[in-house]
């Protein structure tokens, strides 16, 4: 799929791995539809960077674990561009718990991970959905990651909220098809605020991995991109990390 002159969504896109996904799609030509939920001035600054640059970009506050706030800003998207043709559901939180620690993996943390990073993810594909659907053409990659593979990772609660949108994945790939492609690009640790006070840790991660670095927030843009254009690709789970899980 050439990107060019097509409306992509991005969840999440203010800052880190969506940013990036943002600055991507803006490169190959695509209009950014730029989501947050509370990180107002970094989406507007990314906004600001694509249309300077002679980009189309927008910025559109929801909560994406509200169905109708997702249904509305989807609605949104595709009313000012005209369309909607690709969806990249990164918006995603984390709450940092020890895996041992089942104690503080309570009810409401369950509750609040699941709520952005699963429930989230379904409301805003079931909504492009509708859109790419009356087009007959559309792709959507969900941003899941390793946590979800190896079963380790910033809390037990994350792991397996990631496990799910890798699992929910799968199931909108056939849901979806023939119009529709679905995948995950599922990253390892990226040079993200995420590691903001633990810096020395992810330096000592990085000299551990096989290529001797963490994978940065614009390799990880650059690879939704390339899935998004891949038009035999659909149902598939695509890890970045750097040799992490070798």
């Amino acid at each position: 799929m050439n990107l060019q002159h097509k409306t992509a969504l991005v969840t999440g896109g203010g800052t880190g791995i969506g940013r990036a996904a943002c600055l991507a799609l803006a490169k190959r030509g695509a209009a950014v539809v730029i989501n947050y939920s509370h990180s107002k001035t970094e989406a507007e600054q990314t906004a600001e960077i694509i249309i300077k640059a002679g980009g189309h970009a927008m910025t559109i506050q929801a909560d994406v674990s509200i169905d109708k706030q997702a249904r509305d800003m989807v609605n949104e998207a595709a009313s000012r561009f005209g369309s909607l043709d690709l969806l990249v559901n990164n918006a995603s939180i984390t709450r940092h718990i020890p895996l041992h620690d089942l104690e503080s993996a309570t009810k409401e943390v369950w509750d609040e991970l699941f709520a952005v990073n699963v429930n989230g993810m379904f409301h805003c594909a079931r909504a492009a959905a509708s859109h790419m659907k009356k087009q007959k053409s559309g792709a959507i990659v969900n941003v899941g990651s390793i946590a979800g593979l190896t079963g380790a990772g910033s809390s037990l609660p994350y792991a397996v909220s990631k496990a799910a949108v890798h699992g929910l994945t799968k199931s909108l790939a056939h849901a979806l098809a023939p119009d529709i492609r679905v995948c995950c690009v599922a990253p390892g640790a990226v040079a993200t605020r995420w590691w903001t006070g633990r810096e020395e840790t992810m330096y000592r991660l990085a000299g551990s991995l096989p290529l001797e670095r963490i994978a940065a927030p614009e390799d990880i843009g650059e690879l939704i991109c390339s899935v998004l254009e891949q038009e035999s690709l659909t149902g598939q789970i695509i890890t970045a990390d750097c040799g992490q899980t070798m």
